[in-house]
Order: structure tokens, then sequence, then C-alpha cells
């Protein structure tokens, strides 16, 4: 059966998702599909009454439910009948985001959604893993470091990938026992409320997942600086998660999670496997038109393999089958918005008008929807708009060197510190330049994460603050106390 379908026979869940059911609101932002550029639903805006009545909500289900304080076996076999649901209702899934987003439906039924059961299962095991710890002291006493929820955790999704986004934020902060107010972004929002409507049916005590949709000046404002939210996880640009720290730090002091934005880099050295490395970079670029904050978009490559690997990038990028998210076929995606599209041409025009060569692409695709060509651009310095700028989408740079040293100062961005990529068959090489990487990832001899979500995801320098997925992103849904007990002072 194909998954083709016609978006505009499509239902969506339009309004705030509180306690168990759907709030209406009137839509203040109009929404266009990326794969047309056809309007679609108003986007409603959740106001800081709105934010306020769903923390709430999620405080009384947390007390009512007791879900920080059952045993963490249910929490988990509750969280795992949600991880099922979600692979059963996977296509209606799959065809609201498509309906909307940048992903196409068949990426999504095999990726994005089955990626995040996968994240749910796995942070549910955690659960009755992971816990306090006796710690050594003198006989007369007894030392321990118990952990315990924060209670309401804010959670903000880009649009990007927001299912699986929603994965990583949902899946931690349940599993280590919290309620979630989660914001998923305005331009990709109604895939989360379908999400958040299958984990009340799957027995998530209603109020634990509040989803409200809304824009960052106003929603996400009041998220961030709610005084009953203890903690806030984000995902998006680096200077959205700066307006999120001065925010937080307006209305108070809270920790928080921000994975932010890359520009990272991906070395080949001349014994590199060159059909590999190609196809790992070019798909880096390609997927999702690098609309992705771990886009592989510096190519650093050895002077004698430049020439040979770029050829080899440049016929992957000439075989991407461009269409709307809801074609099965289709297999290279949009840009979100022509605000975004112009954004991207306008960098591409900036670094040729510097001296950039364009080796392929450089172009809006013609046709309906906001495409836009996959872009190798050559004779770039770090001075260089292509460079220095995240892009965030289908642009690759090239640039050459001979040494491990120049490729080391090719690699180290003034800004970002996400992820890098290297491709090499010397062993000895592999350990010097990944402890000298200044990344939160690095990838060798391939690139983009696996399903090991038991690795964690952060940036170094402005990419961000703290971790997603691995046990890590467990640990930071719950905090410590330390507790000495005199022992000769019971009874």
């Amino acid at each position: 059966m194909s998954l083709s379908f016609d978006p505009d026979q499509i239902s969506l869940p339009v309004g705030h998702f509180i306690g168990d059911r759907l709030r209406e609101s009137s839509g203040l932002l109009p929404l266009r599909r990326p794969s047309d550029g056809s309007f679609y639903a108003d986007c409603p805006i959740a106001s800081e009454n709105i934010v306020d009545e769903a923390v709430q909500t999620a405080r009384k289900a947390l007390k009512t439910s007791n879900w920080g304080g059952v045993r963490p076996r249910e929490r988990a076999s509750v969280l795992k009948r949600w991880a099922d649901l979600i692979e059963r209702e996977a296509e209606m899934l799959a065809r609201i985001e498509a309906a909307s987003s940048t992903r196409p439906v068949g990426q999504l039924v095999a990726g994005d959604i089955a990626v995040a059961a996968e994240q749910i299962r796995f942070f549910a095991e955690f659960a009755d893993k992971e816990g306090s710890d006796l710690v050594p002291t003198d006989d007369e006493h007894l030392g321990m470091i118990m952990t315990e929820p924060y209670g309401v955790v804010g959670a903000i999704t880009p649009w990007n990938f927001p299912l699986s986004m929603a994965g990583w934020k949902l899946g931690p902060a349940l599993a280590a026992g919290n309620a979630v107010v989660l914001k998923p972004s305005e331009m990709t929002p109604f895939s989360s409320i379908l999400l958040a409507q299958l984990a009340v049916k799957a027995g998530v005590p209603a109020g634990l997942i509040n989803v409200v949709l809304g824009d960052g000046l106003t929603t996400g404002a009041a998220i961030t600086g709610h005084p009953d939210i203890a903690k806030v996880s984000f995902t998006g640009s680096t200077g959205a998660g700066a307006a999120i720290m001065a925010n937080i730090a307006r209305t108070g002091i809270k920790p928080m999670t921000l994975e932010l934005g890359g520009k990272s880099p991906q070395i080949v050295f001349a014994d590199a496997d060159l059909d590999q490395a190609a196809a790992a970079i070019a798909g880096s670029i390609l997927a999702n038109a690098g609309q992705a904050c771990v886009a592989g978009s510096r190519l650093i490559a050895h002077i004698v393999v430049a020439e040979p690997i770029v050829e080899a990038i440049i016929a992957h990028m000439q075989v991407v089958r461009a269409g709307p998210t809801w074609d099965a076929a289709t297999t290279y995606s949009p840009i979100i918005s022509e605000k975004q599209r112009s954004r991207i041409h306008t960098i591409v025009r900036a670094a040729r008008a510097k001296g950039a060569e364009c080796l392929a692409g450089g172009e809006s695709m013609e046709g309906q929807g906001y495409f836009y060509q996959p872009t190798l651009l050559a004779k770039v310095d770090q001075s260089s708009p292509a460079i220095a700028e995240e892009i965030f989408g289908p642009v690759l740079t090239v640039q050459t060197f001979v040494t491990e040293e120049e490729a080391l100062a090719l690699a180290d961005h003034p800004t970002y510190g996400l992820a890098a990529g290297l491709f090499t068959r010397d062993v000895s090489r592999v350990m010097r330049i990944t402890r000298a990487l200044p990344a939160g990832t690095v990838w060798v001899n391939r690139y983009g994460r696996s399903r090991d979500h038991i690795l964690p995801t952060g940036g170094y320098k402005r990419s961000g603050i703290g971790k997603d997925l691995g046990r890590e992103a467990y640990h930071a849904n719950r905090r410590s106390k330390s507790v000495l007990i005199h022992i000769q002072g019971l009874t």
C-alpha cells in the first residue's frame, strides 16, 4: 500500500492540548505548506494565561497521579505502551506531519516516527535502573545522594524534525517522573498534538503532557519565564537559545538544556575511502535539504583528493528526487518557508560576490513549493558568509589542506562546535583528531546519528549547554540532594 496521500483530506488537530482535551483557540498565524506554498491552517498562539493553565494542569496531574512516586517499573510500562501505540499509528502521524512540514512521508514512517518510539522505550528503561546512591562516609554516618524529579519541565522543539525532537524531550522527562509543557514550533505544530493524545490513550495520566501552540515571543517566553516550570529544554537556533537564557535570567534561575546551531566540518584525508566519504557527506547535506543543526556543511579535503571527492559529491547531488512531502517517492525536501529560501539564496549570492565559485546548484528550483538546488561552493575562506553563518539549507562548502594542523585550524569554527566528521583509515590519526576537534560529537567514517540512543548529543561553544539523548538526558531531568545521617542518633 502506498503512503502517498492528498494533504487536503487530512484533518488537523488545531488547538492547545491541555489535560485530556483539545482546546479550541482563534488562529492568529497563517501557515503555508512548504511543498506547494498553499495556505492550509492557522496556528493559535497561547497567551500567558493559557500557558499558566497548562502549567497548573501539569502540577495537579503530578500530584493526583503521583507519577514521580509510583514504582518506576510502572512508569516504564506505561511509556512502552505509548511507544507501541505510536508505531501502530505511524501512518496517521506521518500524514499529519508530512502535510505541513519538510519531512517526506516515507522518511517519517521509516525514520522519525520509528525513532521517536525507540527513544521513548529507551528512556523508559532508565526509570528503574538509575536512582539514588549510598556513598562512603565514616562508620558513624550514612551518606546518600538522593535524586528526584524536577516537577514541571518546559520543552520547546524545532520545526525541522518535530516528532523525533518531541521524543527527545518527552521520553527522558516523563521517565524521570516529571510532567511536561511542550511548545512545538509554530511552523510545524500539529503532529505533537496527536503524539500527546496517543500518550493519554496509552495510559499516561492526563495532564502530564500539555501541548501549547504559539510563537517564541509570546508562548515561548511565557514557558521559559514561568515560575512553576522548574527546568527548560530547548532545541533550535543559537540566537533563540540566547534569548531563552536572557528570559530565564530576567525571571528567575532554573537549569536548562540547550541544543543549538552548528556549522559542522567534515575532514577527508588522502587515505580515506572516497566512495564511502562522498556518500556520507552528500547524505548529510541533502538530508532534509540541509535543514538540520548537525548538517555537515563544511567539507575540508586533503588537496590530493579534493577534486575526486567533489566530483563524487556532485554526482550524488544530481540524482535527488524533489517532490511534495505527501508523495511516497519524494526523497528531497522543500525549504520550510519562502523567507528561509530567500535567506539561503542571499547568503549564496553574498559568498559568490566575495569570490566563491559555484560548482553545483546555487538557485531556487523551478515549480511549486520552496525548493532550493543542492549547492556546492569552492574558493571560500574563513571570512566567507557561507563559512561563517549557519545557512540551514542544502549548501556545502569545500576547502583544502595539506597538514593535520591546517585541517584542524579550518575545522575550528569561532562560533559553533556541535558535530564533526572525520574520514581516514589511520587509527592513530583518528585518536589524535577526535581529541583535538572542538565538537560535542565526532563521527568517524560516517556522518549522522545512529539509532544507538545511549550516545548523548550536545555542543561546544555556542552550540549549546548540556546533552540530549543518552543517560545524560535522563539525569538532566532529575535533581539531587545530599543526605548525611548520624547513625547513633537513630532509634
